[in-house]
C-alpha cells in the first residue's frame, strides 16, 4: 500500500521512508495538508498529516469522498482535528500520544535563556564587531521563582531542569504531579502564579477550557520584569493582549515556539512575501521577543519517536486495532 503523508520536511523524509521501507511505500510532500491540497490525496487509502494541518469537517468530508479511511496525524495535538465529523464518517484516526518530553522541555529553557541573556541581540552585535555590553544585563535564575502552568511530562521535564538550576518551583495543574512535589514544587491557584513568578512557562494542552489561558488580565497579573515562554500552543496566549503589554514597557521578555495564527505562515519561507498578520508583524519587532517557528519538538530522538509511532498506528489500523494513541477507532 502507499500511503501519503503532508507536511514532510526535508530531514523528516529520510526517516518516514526507512521507517516505512519493507511494509508500505510513502509519498512525501512538503505542502500542507489543508482544504486546497485535500484532492491531492484521492486515491489514497492512509494519509500522514503533520501538527499544522487543517483537518475540518470540510477537510475531512473532502478526504472521505476521495477514498480516505485512515489519518494518522504525527503530532499529540490534535485540537486541529473535527472529531465528530469523523466518527461520522466512519473515519480512523490515530496520533502521537506521546514523545520525548525532553525535547520541548529543553527548548523552553533555551527560549528562557535566550531572551534572559539577550543572546539574539549579542550575536548580531558580534558579527558587526560590535564588542560592547550595554543593554545585554540579564538575571541569574538561581534564586528566583518559576511558574510552570501545566505540570504533565513535559512540564515535569522543565521542573527538573528549573531545580537544578536552584530555582523556587511554583505549579498549577488541575492534578498534581507528586514527581514535581518531590521536587519541591508547590502546587497554587493561577493568580498567585502568575503574581509571584520571575520566569513562567506554559505547557498545557489547548482545549476550551485553555484557550486565551494568558489573557489581557492575566498579563497584567505578571510582574513588570518577568519572562513568558510558550512552547505548548499558541492559542493559549491572547497575543493582541501579549502585544499591548509589550508596547506599554511591561515584561522583561518573551520567548514563543508558538503562535496561535501560524497556521500557513511556519514552517513556510515567507521572507519575499508582505506580512499580512499586523500582529505578528509587530511581535517580532520587540528587541525583548523571541519567536521560532514551532519547532521545540525538532530533534532526532522526538522525531523518531514520532515517526515510529506513526508506523504503529498505520500496522493497527490494518489490523483493526486500537491504541491509547486511538483518537476514532476503526469500524
Amino acid at each position: 500500500m502507499e500511503i501519503l503523508a503532508f507536511g514532510v520536511t526535508a530531514d523528516e523524509k529520510p526517516l518516514l521512508e526507512q521507517a516505512f521501507a519493507g511494509t508500505h511505500e510513502i509519498r512525501c510532500l512538503e505542502v500542507f495538508l489543508e482544504e486546497d491540497t485535500a484532492p491531492i490525496a484521492a486515491g489514497y487509502e492512509i494519509v500522514s498529516s503533520s501538527v499544522n494541518a487543517d483537518l475540518s469537517g470540510r477537510v475531512l468530508r473532502m478526504l472521505a469522498a476521495g477514498g480516505t479511511k485512515m489519518i494518522a496525524q504525527r503530532s499529540t495535538g490534535f485540537n486541529n482535528i473535527d472529531l465528530d465529523e469523523a466518527r461520522r464518517l466512519g473515519m480512523t484516526i490515530g496520533r502521537v500520544s506521546y514523545y520525548s518530553p525532553y525535547s520541548v522541555a529543553e527548548f523552553a529553557w533555551a527560549l528562557a535563556l535566550t531572551v534572559n541573556r539577550r543572546l539574539v541581540r549579542a550575536t548580531t552585535r558580534t558579527r558587526d564587531f560590535d564588542f560592547r555590553l550595554n543593554g545585554l544585563m540579564g538575571r541569574d535564575f538561581h534564586g528566583r521563582t518559576v511558574g510552570v502552568l501545566g505540570t504533565g511530562k513535559i512540564g515535569e521535564a522543565f521542573t527538573r531542569i528549573a531545580h537544578g538550576f536552584g530555582m523556587r518551583l511554583l505549579g498549577w495543574d488541575v492534578v498534581q504531579n507528586p514527581a514535581c512535589v518531590e521536587l519541591g514544587m508547590t502546587y497554587v491557584d493561577k493568580d498567585e502564579l502568575l503574581e509571584s513568578s520571575d520566569l513562567i512557562s506554559l505547557h498545557v494542552p489547548l482545549v476550551d477550557s485553555t484557550r486565551h489561558l494568558i489573557d489581557a488580565a492575566a498579563l497584567r497579573r505578571m510582574r513588570d520584569d518577568a519572562i513568558l515562554v510558550n512552547s505548548s500552543r499558541g492559542g493559549l496566549i491572547d497575543t493582541e493582549a501579549l502585544v499591548d503589554e509589550l508596547r506599554a514597557g511591561r515584561l522583561e521578555g518573551v520567548g514563543l515556539d508558538v503562535y496561535e495564527a501560524e497556521a500557513g505562515v511556519f514552517f513556510l519561507d515567507k521572507s519575499l512575501e508582505t506580512v499580512a498578520d499586523d500582529t505578528l508583524a509587530r511581535l517580532v519587532t520587540f528587541p525583548n521577543v523571541v519567536v521560532t517557528s514551532h519547532q521545540a519538538y525538532y530533534t532526532t530522538d522526538a522525531v523518531g519517536q514520532i515517526i515510529d509511532t506513526t508506523v504503529a498506528n498505520v500496522a493497527d489500523y490494518l489490523a483493526g486495532r486500537r491504541s491509547e494513541n486511538t483518537l476514532v477507532p476503526p469500524e
